[in-house]
């Protein structure tokens, strides 16, 4: 692309904005309701279509969500759409990603932007064939990360639902064949062992090295996790942490290593945001990390987490905000099933959970590579015609 082709202009002349309306979250309906950190929940009336939506006040200011079909936007957000017909709504999503909107944020309580201000902000565009051919390139890009975040989710729920087939409703192979006999739990398989998780695998805590002290985190190579990061994620693995600590930042606080492929479990204010880390690590002090074992596989394991969610929150207490400790976690009540049966269903996942990973590192590399290449064609640095 020729940078002469491309026009700088104000983001005012570009985009017609307009304003999200109050609803309330974690509604149902045939339309999507998007927040500033993006789907909330659904309703069943609309107020826009094919649009961008912008993130306006608080964490996620400046977030911009692309939605081609019908739907709702919370007071939270802006929504921007074409100013005309000489500009193309998905090459807006990709200039509005790259425009980096947080940074036009003011406000002193919590950060904000506003409609005025992002006006103003200068952004250059190409003619409109090649906004489109930009945004087909980008597209293809957002298309096989939308393919590989299903197929995660399919593979999750298989293995989630065999879990639950087995282990809890228990219809797993051979059941006919199994007694029940009467237990703490209610009637289970006979051969089966209610035990507590205190003594069914080794159960670990975190915590948080000063931070007055510079050794502790200046070029640290140790993965130290915060409930945020799996809660960002959102995901089955995680290969690495926002923050790292040194050597001397874990000798001298109440932070512990434990090893790749255990099972983190975040433990206050948002609790049950669950990961399975993919390189040793440690975390922050809101964390139940769990270490499997060879009575307790490491996916038997994140499925019982995963499944027990609801008690860990009902178990949970504390006046500013809910936590559940490790002292009582270790009294939750733990069904063991056979080595055998466990045996059967981690050979079974296991390649469900290996292909879990493997799409979920294609979509880092996908992701990666489309936001380097995004700047790039926006600024005119690569020819689409080279594409």
């Amino acid at each position: 692309m020729n940078m002469l082709s491309a026009q700088k202009m104000s983001l005012g002349d570009v985009v017609r904005f307009g304003n999200g309306k109050s609803i309330k979250p974690g509604g149902v309906g045939r339309y999507l309701v998007f927040g500033s950190n993006g789907i909330i929940g659904g309703c069943d009336e609309f107020r826009h279509e094919n649009g961008v939506i912008i993130g306006r006040v608080g964490a996620y200011c400046g977030a911009v969500v692309y939605c081609p079909s019908k739907f709702w936007a919370s007071d939270n957000t802006l929504v921007a759409y074409p100013a005309n017909g000489q500009f193309d709504t998905k090459f807006l999503f990709y200039l509005l990603s790259d425009a980096k909107l947080s940074r036009y944020a003011g406000g002193a309580a919590q950060p904000l932007v506003t409609q005025s201000v992002l006006k103003q902000v200068e952004v250059r565009v190409p003619p409109l064939p090649i906004q489109q051919r930009i945004a087909g390139i980008l597209s293809a890009y957002d298309e096989l990360i939308e393919n590989s975040q299903r197929r995660i989710k399919i593979l999750e729920a298989m293995a989630r639902g065999l879990y639950r087939e087995w282990f809890v409703h228990f219809r797993f192979p051979g059941h006919e064949n199994h007694s029940r006999v009467a237990s703490a739990l209610g009637e289970i398989p006979e051969g089966w062992e209610v035990k507590t998780t205190g003594d069914a695998f080794v159960i670990t805590g975190g915590g948080t090295p000063s931070r007055k002290e510079d050794e502790f985190w200046k070029n640290g190579t140790i993965q130290w996790y915060s409930p945020t990061d799996l809660t960002r994620a959102g995901a089955m693995f995680i290969d690495d942490s926002s923050d790292h600590i040194t050597e001397l930042g874990l000798a001298q606080s109440s932070a512990r290593m434990f090893p790749a492929f255990s099972v983190m479990l975040t433990s206050r204010a948002t609790i049950g945001a669950i990961s399975i880390n993919t390189q040793p690590a440690c975390t922050n002090q809101g964390f139940i990390t769990c270490l499997p074992n060879e009575r307790v596989p490491l996916y038997f394991l994140f499925h019982w987490l995963t499944e027990n969610v609801p008690t860990f929150q009902r178990m949970a207490s504390g006046a500013t905000f809910k936590e559940i400790s490790r002292g009582v976690f270790k009294t939750i009540d733990f069904l063991q099933p056979p080595a055998a049966l466990l045996g059967r269903f981690e050979t079974t996942t296991t390649p469900m959970a290996e292909q879990v990973l493997a799409l979920q590192r294609q979509i880092q590399n996908l992701r990666r590579s489309r936001d380097l290449l995004l700047p790039r064609l926006l600024s005119g640095q690569i020819d689409i015609g080279e594409i």
